[in-house]
């Protein structure tokens, strides 16, 4: 499957300068889809040379043209949904509805920043001399590299890459070894489209060795990276060597805040879409969920029931809802975790084990706990898979302290009728997002990104682009 791709450098798929292949497990299976090209530090050298080329033509390329083409691979990304599809279930293992729903988001991001190329505004500064005149503008950083994790290759890799076009950057996009395919077919799209030569460039292989080649060369002027907040600082730190200009999206550790006010029916179904995307595996998954006294045994009894019913299985197979964690290290972390819950003094009301009748995949059970402190491990360290640990709370001043008391500060969930509760609430958690009444967190059109260690800068929205740009003021006589 990875054979018509390879290393993209130059406007060309290629083999890597030494040939090398890596395994590409099927998550569902344990079998092997394939075998992807690896990267040499040739490879990254020539991609580094060929991305410095690619800028100079793209900055100077007129931004109604750049617009053009970004919007000719949303279209391309439309057209091609069941195959981006495809690659994002076999790679990642969600289902294949999910896999459909990242390619729809991924292109309106495209379409988004296609839109956002036109305004690049600049000012004109009232100057304090009469014969000088104040001008602001606006010029692209220079070559991006876009490091893309495993969990929504897709979307992120689409967030990275569109807002550098948008910018005039040209930019180098480095997949995970867990999903290349998706992210390969994307950068071809990108090629189909009309992006120049040089312009777009990917690097597939060994993730740290190539960040760190990267990093390292003058020609890498930004840095895009969504990840673990471990990885987060270990990149800051070799960027700060360079003062390259970095984005981070790192870990989550979000609370999902339920008041006795709010439709519990409603409320379980929102907990259960945004809970269980891409089974859990997702950085703004609620983990924490704080269940106000009165409505916790209702939650709780409501939640579980509705869980009951979701199918797990392959996410090929129609009507599966939960597919497998994406890695066996990714189970064996879960099921970690789930015993040092336990033992901690956890009660398990569902879940708590591999699904039977699975001989092969990663699958775990959608596991709820209840019984759970604040100090628990699982309250501080990010689960990324399908568990939920319940809490109660007694008022709203309790609740909006505990959810707070965290070192990540991605986004947090509010369940409330009240008008007065949403908007304090929201005014208060200590997260780049919040979500009231709904589980839709990021949308092109919104800037999306966390505070504390989870990281700065934004993605989406018009806020995403300024971070791909330099500010420039000229303070011109008009007087020679």
């Amino acid at each position: 499957m990875y054979s018509k791709f390879g290393q993209f450098i130059d406007g060309k798929w290629q083999e890597s300068e030494k040939k090398e292949t890596y395994e590409v497990i099927n998550p569902a299976t344990e079998e092997v889809i394939g075998h992807a090209s690896k990267a040499s530090p040739v490879d990254v050298e020539k991609a580094l040379k060929s991305a410095e080329k690619g800028l100079k033509v793209w900055r100077s390329t007129a931004p109604w043209q750049r617009s053009y083409i970004i919007r000719k691979i949303a279209d391309l990304m439309r057209e091609k949904k069941e195959v981006l599809a495809k690659w994002l279930t076999l790679e990642v293992g969600k289902p294949l509805a999910e896999g459909i729903g990242e390619v729809g988001g991924s292109a309106d991001i495209f379409e988004w920043n296609a839109e956002e190329t036109k305004r690049i505004y600049g000012q004109t500064v009232e100057s304090r001399f009469p014969d000088t005149r104040v001008h602001v503008y606006y010029q692209p950083v220079g070559v991006v590299a876009a490091l893309v994790p495993w969990n929504f290759p897709l979307v992120l890799a689409s967030r990275k890459i569109s807002t550098a076009l948008a910018a005039g950057c040209s930019v180098i996009c480095k997949p995970d070894v867990i999903t290349p395919g998706c992210v390969m077919e994307l950068v071809d799209i990108c090629r189909e489209a009309g992006v120049p030569d040089g312009v777009v460039n990917l690097l597939s292989g060994d993730p740290p060795a190539i960040a760190e080649q990267l990093i390292k060369s003058d020609i890498i002027k930004k840095i895009s990276i969504t990840g673990s907040t471990r990885v987060g600082k270990l990149i800051l730190k070799q960027a700060a060597d360079k003062v390259q200009r970095v984005t981070m999206e790192l870990s989550g550790h979000s609370p999902f805040i339920v008041f006795d006010d709010a439709d519990i029916n409603k409320a379980t179904d929102m907990a259960i879409t945004s809970k269980f995307r891409n089974n859990g595996q997702v950085c703004i998954s609620p983990n924490r969920f704080y269940i106000q006294e009165k409505k916790k045994d209702e939650f709780i009894n409501t939640f579980i029931s509705k869980v009951k019913k979701l199918k797990i299985g392959n996410g090929m197979d129609k009507d599966v809802q939960l597919g497998p964690l994406t890695t066996k290290k990714r189970l064996e972390e879960v099921e970690k975790l789930v015993d040092i819950t336990k033992k901690e003094g956890a009660k398990v009301l569902l879940g708590g084990k591999r699904p039977a009748g699975f001989n092969k995949g990663f699958y775990y059970e959608p596991t709820v706990f209840d019984q759970v402190q604040d100090d628990f491990t699982i309250m501080k360290e990010e689960p990324f898979g399908p568990l939920v640990p319940m809490l109660s709370f007694k008022d709203f001043d309790e609740v909006i302290e505990r959810s707070n008391k965290n070192d990540l500060g991605l986004c947090s969930y509010i369940c409330t009728n009240s008008m007065e509760q949403s908007h304090k609430a929201s005014e208060l958690m200590e997260t780049g997002v919040v979500a009231v009444n709904t589980p839709v967190v990021a949308i092109a059109e919104a800037p999306f990104g966390g505070i504390k260690q989870t990281g700065y800068g934004r993605e989406g929205g018009s806020n995403a682009i300024k971070d791909y740009l330099n500010v420039k003021y000229t303070h011109l006589g008009i007087k020679g």
